[in-house]
């Protein structure tokens, strides 16, 4: 009779997209009794939501009215924490040789820089000792609406004043994160959210990101992103897991480590040190409000993305957690 023919193999299983689980706090030693407190703290507040991921798992998420998982929120300067990861995949990728390399060999605006503009290099915009005039905190000057309404705005940060030679002196700037942004579409030749969804965003099943761009069409690298909470969550994840995702090295290990690791004291206040556009501070058990230096005895080392009006996503790698903080601005934004 004829022979039996195998059966052919089945088609391989496509990976189950990722889902965050949720667990109970107490099965991650955390008191459920705190997060009752905190939820019944939080309402009324301008906080949107707050989203607790504890060894990979959630457990604890709060939502004002109006909101929840599938919200999305704008989360200002935490953009540029993404910003950074996408730099350091690019580097790794060969599209840049490295943090040393100058601005200049880039930016197709090389005539705006004159003197000691010249020396510019990634790394000055990435830790901020860029040296170009720029006000974006305190209660003075602010030059963040002149800056955003320009028709330019490339050109209108290059056209600072250099104020310190660059590398001298520690001036956070949505602008430097801007002129990264800037080199960085240059060297890859396309927008940081097509290079971030297929290198980050989609190997991570995030689906809920947009992210702004000038008026030129450069994504704003340093603001911009909006998100839901638990999707940034993911991004805190990936940095916990040294930028590892479900087995797959996505961030390079060593750039994750540098971004967290003190590359400057930034402001020398209780915002702590800078990293690659990343802030890096310790906490300490029971304390409350902005403490200088030195700290209690029991004290946690954070890493955190950080953003206007109360925007955080926070890293606690002692403790496996990673907590997101989305907040109302002042125009309800």
């Amino acid at each position: 009779g004829p022979r039996p023919q195998p059966e052919p193999d089945p088609e391989p299983e496509p990976p189950p997209v990722f889902q965050w689980r949720t667990e109970a706090p107490e099965e991650h030693q955390m008191d459920p009794e705190v997060l009752d407190h905190l939820h019944r703290a939080l309402a009324g507040s301008s906080v949107y939501a707050m989203v607790t991921v504890k060894d990979g798992v959630i457990i604890d998420e709060y939502y004002q009215p109006g909101r929840d998982e599938n919200s999305v929120f704008d989360l200002h300067s935490c953009s540029k924490s993404f910003t950074s990861a996408l730099l350091g995949i690019a580097i790794q990728e060969g599209y840049i040789g490295g943090g040393d390399d100058l601005l200049s060999d880039y930016l197709p605006q090389p005539a705006r820089l004159e003197g000691a503009k010249k020396e510019l290099t990634l790394r000055h915009l990435l830790t901020h000792p860029s040296g170009l005039e720029w006000y974006e905190w305190g209660g003075g000057a602010s030059n963040w609406s002149e800056f955003r309404r320009a028709e330019n705005w490339v050109d209108y940060i290059l056209g600072r004043r250099l104020v310190a030679r660059p590398g001298e002196r520690f001036n956070y700037s949505t602008g430097n994160t801007h002129l990264l942004a800037a080199a960085l579409e240059a060297a890859v030749g396309k927008s940081l959210l097509e290079y971030g969804q297929e290198n980050l965003f989609a190997p991570m099943g995030i689906e809920t990101l947009t992210w702004g761009t000038d008026p030129q069409g450069v994504t704003d690298g340093g603001n911009g992103v909006r998100i839901s909470s638990r999707d940034a969550a993911r991004f805190g994840q990936v940095y916990l897991q040294k930028g590892s995702w479900k087995g797959e090295q996505l961030v390079p290990e060593s750039w994750v480590e540098e971004s967290t690791t003190p590359q400057n004291g930034g402001y020398g206040d209780s915002a702590g040190s800078y990293g690659y556009q990343w802030w890096i501070r310790p906490y300490t058990q029971g304390a409350y409000g902005s403490y200088p230096p030195p700290y209690g005895p029991a004290q946690y080392d954070t890493y955190m993305a950080f953003g206007a009006w109360g925007q955080f996503i926070i890293v606690v790698p002692q403790l496996e957690l990673v907590t997101v903080i989305t907040s109302q601005g002042p125009q309800g934004g």
